[in-house]
């Protein structure tokens, strides 16, 4: 079930932010339980019960890893926890990547002569992100940074919450731990203050997003023999804004929703494309990954406080499982060794600073820009094949124009909504639009917020009604 979907937003949404809001504070947990687990059953059918297994798993081991006056040495807990995230990451593998394994190999036999089957597995929706939650449960009980959670009902309304259970933010236990007791006391105020948060993401996805990907679907399903300069760059840059659109719209709509159920979720994007090294746009773009990555992966293995290279060895390390955790193809291994790459170059050349002069900010600024934008044609293309064909098209200027299928796919409203998108580019790096609207009192604030929920909500709401929705970008990770 989606956000966009009239499902959702006539009646499941209402349903349950009546029964939070009329409903004793005690029950609001079990609430936000019940209503995330039938959210899960409403997308993903009979996999409820694979993460019903993992939750039990976890929530059991959870006091088990507590540390303890009796263990000393923490052997026991150190046992339990490899356990445990084993069979977590185990989950993870089978179901998401045993199917590219299994097609690897089959490749390998057929050069020999071979016929084997390939595993065909659906992948569960919202898997990587219930995973990262698990391995952060269990792992910030074992440091003792929280305490196990010992009420099955609370520990559901964290792993399931369904605002985040299937595109994120991911959330670290150690970030909600807190709001977890019962105790929220201006349910109307976090209803106010969410709303608008929500709505500026139905906007960002229906306005923006949707009316984008026909004009990007026609330039990435142009064959390469039909590619040309334009189409290469039209769709790259198209992209380029539709998935932050689509993916930022998501994360605003979710923050929202957990304001509304008296959550304060992780902000997850912070105008990336206005960062001006590739190290400031990781610390702008999918936030709540990128800080898993640092506290359960990089700082593990050493960080950078083992010389210069053991530093760029575990960053390699971590944008390989970056790439990889968005899915078990080739181009999504390439973008993450490709970030990588770029991250250690400008370690290496001490090139992660912020330029002071304003000129040099600008020129570093434009090439953030460049080199991510290459970077999402890896991420978006079918195949290795096709995305180093679009980018040769890039690099190599024609008078081809557009295609007739990228012509029709153009209309003229979809050109004007991406001349308008296009000022994301261009914007300040701050303040970051979702936060201001969403606490900011300021006129700016309000006029925006005025704007959102009027003129916005009202066209997103038609868009909606009329099903020109689409399933968010990030709903196959």
């Amino acid at each position: 079930m989606s956000f966009v979907s009239p499902l959702f937003l006539w009646y499941f949404m209402p349903t349950v932010l009546v029964a939070v809001l009329v409903c004793p504070r005690s029950w609001r947990n079990g609430i936000v339980a019940v209503a995330s687990l039938l959210f899960y059953v409403i997308g993903a059918g009979p996999y409820i019960f694979l993460l019903l297994l993992c939750m039990a798993v976890n929530f059991f081991a959870g006091p088990a890893l507590e540390p303890s006056p009796w263990d000393l040495r923490g052997t026991r807990r150190r046992r339990i926890l490899i356990g445990v995230v084993t069979l977590d990451v185990l989950v993870l593998v089978i179901w998401k990547y045993a199917g590219f394994a299994t097609q690897q190999i089959a490749a390998v036999s057929h050069w020999f002569g071979g016929d084997l089957d390939v595993a065909n597995i659906v992948v569960p929706i919202g898997i990587s992100f219930y995973t990262f939650h698990h391995i952060s449960y269990v792992v910030d009980i074992y440091r003792g940074e929280r305490r196990a959670l010992r009420n099955p009902v609370a520990f559901a309304a964290y792993i399931a919450m369904f605002p985040q259970l299937v595109a994120g933010p991911i959330v670290r236990y150690r970030e909600i731990a807190d709001q977890l007791p019962q105790q929220r006391s201006h349910r109307l105020d976090d209803i106010a203050a969410g709303f608008p948060r929500f709505a500026l993401g139905l906007c960002k996805k229906s306005i923006v997003a949707d009316s984008l990907s026909p004009m990007v679907e026609a330039c990435f399903a142009t064959p390469p023999d039909q590619m040309t300069f334009a189409t290469a760059w039209l769709g790259a840059i198209g992209y380029t804004l539709q998935l932050f659109f689509d993916f930022s719209g998501y994360s605003d709509m979710a923050i929202g929703l957990g304001r509304m159920l008296g959550f304060r979720l992780p902000e997850n994007f912070a105008r990336p494309y206005s960062s001006v090294t590739i190290t400031e746009f990781w610390r702008r773009w999918h936030m709540s990954l990128s800080r898993w990555f640092r506290d359960y992966v990089y700082i593990p293995l050493g960080g950078n406080r083992s010389g210069a290279g053991r530093t760029y060895r575990n960053l390699c390390i971590v944008f390989v499982l970056t790439g990889f955790w968005h899915g078990a193809q080739w181009t999504f291994l390439i973008w993450g060794c490709y970030h990588g790459a770029l991250l250690v170059i400008e370690r290496r050349f001490n090139l992660a600073e912020t330029p002071a002069g304003p000129v040099a900010r600008i020129a570093r600024r434009a090439l953030t820009l460049l080199l991510v934008v290459f970077g999402w044609v890896f991420f978006r293309s079918a195949d290795l094949g096709h995305a180093l064909a679009m980018i040769g098209h890039m690099l190599l200027p024609d008078f081809g124009g557009l295609g007739d299928v990228v012509e029709s796919a153009l209309t003229n409203q979809r050109l004007l909504i991406l001349i308008a998108a296009l000022a994301v580019f261009f914007l300040p790096a701050h303040p970051v639009t979702g936060p201001l609207l969403e606490s900011s009192r300021s006129r700016g604030a309000t006029a925006l917020r005025v704007g959102v929920m009027t003129v916005g909500l009202v066209y997103a709401a038609i868009l909606v009604a009329t099903g020109t929705f689409s399933p968010f970008l990030y709903y196959q990770f």
